[in-house]
């Protein structure tokens, strides 16, 4: 059974702890995410670090997240999505994580950008447990 642990904006000695960039260009939803632990995405972990999660530049599709290493050099991961709302808008980046019951690093569940109802659920086959 998941059980959902729904991080809202995860505080000092959290496992996540998010530093937005600044809103320079909301098309993308450019954010910047600093991880002091291990976070399962689709397809892959990622460790402890600094990245970028951006909407890819595609018009017809905005479901799509792709992850960057913190220079941009380098994408780790381009990641479907599903839409995601929420009741109330925050002024801040908000990141849900989903608890493996096996012990396994929490689970990237949904992005929404500040200000904004609407965010991204990632997609996962099958069970995460």
């Amino acid at each position: 059974m998941k059980i959902k642990a729904f991080a809202t904006m995860m505080v000092v000695g959290a496992s996540i702890t998010l530093l937005p960039s600044i809103k320079a260009d909301d098309w993308d939803k450019q954010t910047t995410v600093t991880l002091n632990t291990a976070v399962a995405i689709p397809g892959q972990v990622l460790a402890p670090g600094r990245y970028i999660f951006k909407l890819a530049a595609n018009n017809s599709d905005r479901n799509i997240v792709q992850i960057f290493n913190e220079d941009q050099s380098h994408v780790i991961a381009t990641v479907l999505t599903a839409c995601a709302r929420r009741p109330e808008p925050t002024d801040d980046t908000v990141i849900t994580l989903e608890e493996q019951s096996n012990g396994g690093p929490k689970v990237l569940d949904k992005w929404f950008y500040p200000g904004e109802q609407d965010g991204v659920e990632f997609l996962y086959r099958g069970s995460q447990e």
